[in-house]
């Protein structure tokens, strides 16, 4: 698992273990509803960094996205309001909650050229990231003719015939 993976886990779990800390306490606006934190997947495909919230029945206008420290914030509140009117009864009911989420940006993200999408209560959020060689050839050098090695032998093949012949040594020692 790559570091920031695990780190970016820890961090939402954090969030999410404050948010459900906080969620009883009085004056955390929090309500029957409490607060909420939207389910958020995160992924690199190819040079893209793609951050994905689920925020169903909100609305385009109840959202937020910014940037902030090399970190993208994503913030808003959800309203719900549900009026019945069942044989004679009127029965109102509202949730309100607000969220915030704020997720690391790796390194190499050029938060200038992000660009947000919301459709049917998801939120997608692309950033492309400078794609860094990870993975790199290591040459083979062959041993220089001049060098401490005898007769073109390289090392391997030099050492490879002394331990023949150390063992052969040993074999007529013990034979």
């Amino acid at each position: 698992m790559h570091p920031f993976t695990l780190m970016r886990r820890m961090s939402e779990e954090m969030d999410r273990m404050f948010a459900d800390a906080l969620s009883g306490f009085p004056g955390s606006g929090s309500g029957r509803g409490g607060n909420w934190s939207p389910a958020i997947e995160v992924k690199q495909q190819g040079d893209q960094y793609i951050v994905c919230a689920e925020l169903p029945g909100l609305k385009k206008e109840d959202v937020r996205v910014e940037l902030q420290e090399n970190a993208l914030v994503i913030q808003g509140e959800r309203k719900y309001e549900n009026e019945e009117n069942t044989g004679g009864v009127h029965r109102t009911e509202r949730r309100y909650g607000q969220f915030y989420r704020a997720v690391p940006l790796p390194e190499g993200a050029e938060a200038d050229k992000a660009r947000a999408r919301f459709e049917n209560g998801m939120l997608e959020v692309s950033i492309p990231v400078a794609v860094q060689n990870q993975r790199r050839e290591i040459p083979i050098e062959t041993a220089s003719a001049g060098g401490a090695n005898t007769g073109g032998q390289s090392a391997l093949e030099s050492n490879a015939g002394t331990s023949t012949t150390g063992n052969q040594a040993g074999a007529a020692a013990g034979g």
